[in-house]
């Protein structure tokens, strides 16, 4: 599997640089995503901007990070351009469950902002 890791203090980006996310990549990336979740990555940009195809699989492991970062951080999916994988996203109706930014850009201020809130809750909780 191909990918770039860009890690930041508030999030860490991983880039899949592969045209497919199918049954041969979906067991590594979720390897991946628990490694970053054990290891204490609070916001996941998971960037897709190369990929053209995801297949059930891939899809399962994306539903797989998401469960990992609920109630954690943030799971932000970013660069879904590709218009099999956004029809896949629609006919699963996971629109309404995945947090899904249009760019990294956009997901990288996502997370700045889910941590803020975050910090803020806890500081009015104490």
């Amino acid at each position: 599997m191909k990918f770039n890791i860009d890690k930041s203090e508030r999030y860490t980006i991983l880039t899949l640089n592969e045209d497919n996310l199918n049954s041969i990549l979906a067991p590594d990336l979720k390897s991946e995503f628990i490694f970053f979740r054990n290891e204490g990555v609070r916001n996941l940009i998971l960037d897709l901007n190369h990929v053209k195809y995801v297949d059930s699989s891939g899809l399962s492991a994306i539903l797989t990070a998401n469960r990992l970062w609920k109630d954690y951080g943030a799971f932000i999916l970013a660069g879904a351009h590709s218009p099999s994988v956004k029809k896949l996203i629609e006919i699963s109706r996971l629109e309404s469950i995945l947090t899904i930014i249009p760019t990294v850009e956009e997901a990288i201020d996502f997370a700045f902002m889910n941590d803020l809130e975050t910090e803020l809750t806890k500081d009015a909780e104490e």
